[in-house]
């Protein structure tokens, strides 16, 4: 069982769903955001020759794209332990309200309200 401690039901719903994407594509990192009128949109790292997007940045690019303008949640599943300054960034530009980074296995490493 993920250890959420801290976290509602619709937040651990974002680690689980961060988690899949991750092991899914076998990324280094998944991510799972939650829109202001409650929409998910899940990413994973996306590393191409001609494209490098964190899993939080795609995820955030999913949300743009399908109208958001803040996020309520954001979930980064990473071994970092920590965000980048660029995806602390993305989650300052929408304005989100918690941001969590997890380790691979579900438990959150920190959780951050805004």
């Amino acid at each position: 069982m993920t250890e959420t401690t801290g976290l509602g039901p619709e937040d651990g719903k974002l680690i689980t769903l961060a988690r899949a994407s991750r092991a899914r594509n076998s990324a280094a990192e998944g991510a799972a955001v939650r829109d202001e009128t409650g929409r998910t949109y899940v990413a994973s790292t996306v590393s191409l020759p001609s494209l490098r997007l964190s899993a939080l940045q795609a995820a955030v690019a999913a949300a743009v794209s399908g109208e958001a303008t803040e996020l309520e949640a954001a979930v980064v599943v990473t071994e970092a332990g920590e965000l980048s300054e660029a995806d602390r960034a993305v989650a300052d530009d929408l304005k989100t309200g918690t941001v969590v980074i997890a380790a691979p296995d579900g438990v959150p490493a920190s959780i951050t309200r805004r």
